[in-house]
């Protein structure tokens, strides 16, 4: 049994599907398919039940599972603790972080730390809200990022940086956005993010704060990402509340026009499992993060 092996049978798992495992590790499909076999014919235990093109784990598989990714989340620690030894001159960060932080707000935050530890390679993932805390929950990044609470025993919870929030539609669509109160924010047409989002958490809260019974808001569209939102609204599907960081170009452009009613700011989370290695690129990567200077050139560095 090897590192790789129960790297793919883990991947493999949270798919449940070969070929988008496959894609992920950036391996062949056979290549994936051959590690899973691998393990099933040493062990002569059967990890996998295949149905049509879907797998999903067998009770044996369920129950390996967590010992795979307790065995991984120990090498990685391990990993860590060497590269510490070598200060921050190589080693590996992974991060999560929902829609709007990671397409947004932490790219110039990367791009900054990258230029003054160039030695540092840095992954990130990108889902919603609930799948980043998962992540976060499973032991599975070093640091994740949400814009939606978080309760989980797991992992500690803090504030970190935030955005603004506004109401948006099309020019052609101005009109939705006069006289804004509780019965015409009920009626308007809403384009709105899935559920587990936290852009969708903020849009609830917003408009509960308005005084609006969410549940018989007039909901539109459902779309599950904010360029789709975005484009949605720009075509004249009908309102949106969005983060600045994601419509500020577009307002500027004049493809959208923004409501001049104040939303509350909304703020950004950091989330840390309790019982994970912190390492000293982590801590590093925070500090930058909290103290990264808006104004500033992408290109610049930050000091250590």
């Amino acid at each position: 049994m090897t590192l790789e092996q129960l790297r793919v049978f883990v991947c493999v798992a949270e798919c449940e599907h070969m070929t988008r495992a496959a894609q992920t590790l950036n391996l062949t499909q056979s290549a994936t398919s051959a590690a899973i076999a691998a393990l099933e014919e040493r062990h002569g235990v059967k990890l996998f039940d295949r149905i049509g093109r879907r797998i999903a784990l067998t009770g044996a598989g369920r129950a390996f599972l967590g010992e795979a990714r307790a065995i991984l989340a120990r090498a990685a620690t391990a990993e860590q603790r060497l590269a510490d030894l070598a200060g921050l001159n190589t080693g590996e960060l992974v991060l999560a972080a929902s829609q709007t932080i990671g397409s947004y707000w932490l790219p110039p935050r990367i791009a900054q730390f990258r230029a003054t530890y160039p030695g540092l390679t840095i992954k990130l993932r990108i889902g919603n809200t609930q799948k980043v805390a998962a992540l976060a929950s499973a032991g599975d990044v070093d640091l994740a990022f949400a814009e939606g609470e978080v309760s989980d025993p797991a992992l500690a919870v803090s504030p970190i940086g935030g955005d603004e929030l506004v109401i948006v539609a099309a020019p052609k669509a101005r009109g939705l956005l006069d006289g804004l109160d509780a019965g015409r924010l009920t009626a308007a047409p809403w384009v709105a993010r899935e559920k587990g989002s936290g852009t969708r958490s903020a849009f609830e809260a917003a408009l509960t704060a308005f005084g609006v019974d969410v549940a018989k808001r007039h909901s539109v569209l459902e779309l599950p990402s904010n360029e789709a939102i975005r484009v949605a609204v720009e075509a004249g599907a009908g309102l949106a509340i969005m983060s600045r960081l994601v419509v500020g170009a577009s307002i500027k452009a004049g493809s959208l026009i923004a409501s001049p009613l104040a939303l509350p700011r909304r703020c950004f989370f950091l989330l840390r499992h309790k019982e994970r290695y912190e390492s000293q690129a982590a801590r590093a990567f925070v500090r930058a993060a909290q103290t990264y200077d808006e104004t500033a050139d992408g290109n610049a560095a930050v000091a250590p």
